[in-house]
């Protein structure tokens, strides 16, 4: 219901800004405080939540944003939208000395949003960003990040994306030693929608209207030093663009959550995958030398919530 806390939300100090954080900068900063950190599931998360009292977006960066994602209009505003607007304050919360995990080489493995309501880029919007959780995972240890958005006084919009630092594990190192694969089974397959030819520069266009210059998406020689032959695309393009597809325009709630399996080379023929379900959908980005036989991103989108 609008207005309810998601749960698992920690109490403790917050800290109010008049404008967000610039991104680059956190994400320099990241690199810096991450020197020495040794990651594990049992260490303290910093308990500050960070707050953007009064957030105005406008048509026009809206629009620019739902065109390079794929979406029809900006009217009412892609379900991703208000992510893009809080990982700023995410960033700069995860570049903090008291963050237990190092910030250079996290990768974002999974999202999922809850939209109570329609949101317009005309709405002037509160934004919260915290810390809720650490736990163990089979390759390192992940972080849940959350963010929310508050209309007046009611919650609107909240996503809890979860980000992996990779370590050794007691389980990736039995798993390895047994001869199993480290990574998930091929999801059943779903029928084939659409394909998409996504260019080479998408990572430098997506950046533009996100504010994302992670050099990995940039360039293939920004991307080789770390380890990528090629630039990739960026994990919430892949998923507003199948959101842009998956989520009907002006839906009352709903739920839309993925995991990021594989990432994009580009430039690449990727195809969207899409199966109609009892209370919504479930969607696979597919890739491959056929585009198909590879599976860069799954997803589910719920819509009675």
């Amino acid at each position: 219901m609008p207005g309810e806390a998601p749960g698992g939300a920690p109490g403790g100090a917050a800290t109010g800004r008049s404008r967000p954080p610039r991104l680059l900068p956190a994400l320099a900063k990241g690199v810096l405080t991450g020197i020495g950190k040794h990651p594990r599931p049992d260490a303290a998360l910093p308990r500050t939540r960070l707050i953007l009292p009064a957030v105005r977006i406008g048509l026009g960066r809206a629009a620019s944003y739902a065109r390079v994602c794929g979406c029809d209009a900006a009217e009412p505003l892609p379900v991703t939208y208000p992510h893009i607007l809080g990982f700023p304050l995410a960033a700069r919360l995860m570049s903090t000395r008291d963050f237990p995990l190092p910030m250079l080489g996290l990768v974002h493995t999974g999202i999922e949003i809850t939209q109570y309501a329609p949101l317009h880029p005309t709405d002037t919007l509160e934004l919260t960003v915290f810390a809720a959780a650490l736990r163990a995972h089979r390759r390192g240890t992940e972080v849940v990040m959350t963010t929310e958005a508050r209309r007046g006084d009611a919650l609107v919009w909240h996503d809890r994306s979860t980000y992996l630092a990779r370590h050794r594990t007691a389980e990736g190192e039995g798993a390895r030693g047994a001869g199993f694969q480290a990574a998930p089974a091929r999801p059943r397959e779903l029928p084939v929608r659409a394909q998409w030819r996504l260019p080479t520069d998408l990572g430098r266009r997506h950046a533009a209207v996100s504010g994302d210059y992670n050099p990995i998406h940039l360039h293939a020689l920004t991307a080789r030093p770390l380890g990528f032959p090629r630039a990739i695309a960026h994990g919430m393009w892949t998923f507003a663009r199948c959101a842009a597809e998956a989520v009907l325009p002006g839906t009352p709630s709903l739920r839309i959550s993925a995991e990021f399996r594989a990432p994009v080379l580009l430039p690449a023929t990727v195809s969207y995958a899409y199966e109609t379900t009892r209370t919504g959908g479930s969607f696979q980005l597919l890739g491959g030398p056929d585009g198909r036989t590879r599976v860069h991103l799954e997803g589910r989108v719920e819509t009675d919530v």
